[in-house]
């Protein structure tokens, strides 16, 4: 089976067969990776000995898995960091195990182990692409497996959303400190975060054709669910990309890893190691609550199509609340004491 991953500005394919020593090759665009190892996995199953061709007994879940990651990884989105996940999960004792002596009973031992070393989030994310795999399995590669395993264990609940909040000296320092970048860009993207709620990899994609300084917009054509949006800017995220100089067709022409090295290296000058890039989002929409936007205005920037998921992002502070109940309370006051 195959492992693709990103290295420098080549996809790397590296193909691993029982009894055979690895291969590997590099390729310049994803496409290309893709359809090596899939042309790879096609030799693999026409040199199999007729007997065992299609002999499932000795299958594991690792095996399934790494199939799963050629063929329907790249696909989605969020490959990146599911094949992230795929890499964790074919280390545990699970990946082993075969499809014939396998029990749902296994995977709640996998599930309650790996929630003493991570959150349950991750091993949310974790158990649907392992359901999502056997649903696969079962009915598009005509694998015999009567029942997803899967259906039947509990899943971890949701972990407690984030409440990470800028406060007004955070900013400043934040502020303060990605001012002394080389790389301008660097800083422009982390004030874009703040004032747009866009998440980074949408800034990244984000292309000067796309962008109307006049009408204060800008269209979003890869996002994460796949669906384009156009984003309505502040006045603070319009002046900041007036100043952007025009080098590229991308807006802020950064790599991503560049991307994140940076951010980790702001952080950490800014005295703020537990604040995540994403976090920025959760303040971009929590700020556009409290300008007074409804949810409704809020969604067509954020994107969110479920209200929940939205309310999860957003952290009002009490204390604002309560500043602004105070006011309101004086302004009703003021006719009475006339």
């Amino acid at each position: 089976m195959a492992t693709i991953r990103k290295r420098g500005r080549s996809w790397q394919v590296q193909v691993r067969r029982v009894g055979i020593p690895a291969s590997t090759q590099s390729f310049p665009s994803k496409s290309e990776a893709v359809s090596w190892a899939k042309a790879q996995e096609r030799e693999s199953r026409r040199s199999a000995p007729p007997s065992t061709r299609f002999d499932t007994d000795d299958l594991t879940v690792g095996a399934l898995l790494l199939r799963y990651q050629i063929e329907i990884t790249p696909l989605k989105k969020g490959h990146v960091s599911e094949n992230c996940r795929i890499r964790n999960i074919v280390c545990r004792p699970i990946a082993g195990v075969a499809l014939r002596d396998l029990t749902s009973g296994q995977f709640a031992v996998y599930r309650n182990a790996r929630l003493k070393d991570v959150g349950p989030d991750t091993v949310r994310r974790e158990l649907s692409l392992l359901r999502h795999c056997f649903e696969i399995a079962r009915r598009e590669w005509d694998i015999p497996i009567a029942k997803n395993p899967l259906h039947d264990i509990r899943f971890p609940a949701p972990g407690l959303p984030r409440e990470e909040r800028l406060t007004e000296e955070s900013a400043r320092t934040i502020l303060s400190v990605i001012g002394t970048l080389r790389n301008k860009h660097a800083k422009s993207l982390i004030v874009l975060a703040i004032e747009t709620g866009m998440r980074r990899g949408e800034l990244l994609s984000l292309e000067w054709k796309d962008v109307d300084l006049q009408k204060r917009t800008a269209r979003l054509r890869d996002t994460k669910n796949g669906r384009p949006r156009t984003v309505p800017l502040t006045t603070r995220a319009i002046d900041e990309l007036s100043d952007i100089e025009r080098v590229s067709k991308k807006v802020l022409p950064i790599y991503g890893n560049a991307a994140r090295l940076t951010w980790e290296r702001v952080r950490l000058k800014a005295n703020l190691p537990g604040l995540r890039f994403h976090d920025l989002r959760h303040e971009a929409l929590s700020r556009f609550f409290e300008m007074g936007l409804t949810i409704p205005e809020v969604a067509v920037i954020s994107g969110h199509r479920d209200t929940k998921m939205l309310m999860r992002y957003t952290h009002i502070r009490p204390e604002d609340i309560g500043r602004k109940l105070a006011r309101i309370a004086e302004e009703a006051a003021q006719p009475l004491s006339r």
